[in-house]
């Protein structure tokens, strides 16, 4: 049966002279490449080769790979760097989806990725998992999300999962929303509007307080699917 399933490749979809998402299968990668460095913001699931070869084509930088949170589509083809960066809050869920784990160096709320002529503040974001950051580009006016934000269902079902949590952390983005106009996410549609933030958590309230009838969900997971407007979570 796997036999006939399509070959997964990478996609490289240029955003501006200094940005590409890179997508892989329903999951993306962004990269930024600045004047003296590059930033690529997750590892994707592994299973299109080798990602590190496929930046080379993009940039001939030095590459810094953080991760905006340590999901298994999220990590796939970190081994290949060597050196990874990530919130201290997702190091166990990192090491028990790879034992044979790259240097690993942790990133604290208020750190500043500079890859020259262009910088990302990591903001801590936990709820979808423990250890959830965005980065935030004050200057471009975007922020990067990881999972935390999407135009369409969040997992919130599953070990270090929590929904109190995350509204708290929506809650605080929506707080310096007026720094960014575009939200980069890892999966779905490709860039979001700063207000759908607003939409994630009007729909987790909703979900907390009982306000939407859960439906199952089209994949087989040990979840229910809540859906409003377009916006909604596996729980």
């Amino acid at each position: 049966m796997s036999e006939n399933r399509p070959q997964i490749q990478f996609e490289a979809i240029k955003v501006n002279d200094s940005t590409y998402r890179i997508e892989e299968g329903g999951v993306r990668c962004t990269l930024f490449i600045g004047s003296t460095g590059a930033l690529l913001v997750d590892a994707g699931f592994g299973r299109a080769g080798s990602l590190r070869d496929f930046i080379s084509t993009l940039t001939d930088k030095p590459v810094t790979l953080v991760l905006s949170h340590a999901d298994g589509d999220h990590i796939g083809g970190a081994l290949e760097f060597g050196a990874v960066t990530m919130h201290p809050s997702e190091m166990s869920r990192f090491f028990r989806e790879d034992k044979q784990a790259p240097t690993v160096t942790p990133l604290w709320e208020g750190d500043i990725i500079d890859v020259g002529n262009r910088s990302f503040e990591v903001v801590f974001i936990p709820g979808h998992t423990p250890g959830s950051i965005a980065l935030l580009d004050r200057e471009n006016r975007i922020i990067v999300t990881g999972d935390s934000l999407s135009a369409g269902p969040i997992y919130m079902f599953g070990d270090g999962r929590n929904i109190h949590a995350y509204i708290a952390s929506m809650e605080k983005l929506a707080a310096i929303k007026s720094e960014f106009d575009e939200v980069y996410p890892s999966h779905g549609p490709f860039p979001l509007p700063a207000d759908h933030l607003d939409k994630s958590i009007a729909v987790a309230k909703m979900v907390l307080a009982g306000e939407i009838t859960p439906t199952e969900p089209a994949m087989q997971i040990p979840a229910k699917q809540y859906m409003h407007e377009g916006v909604g979570f596996l729980y």
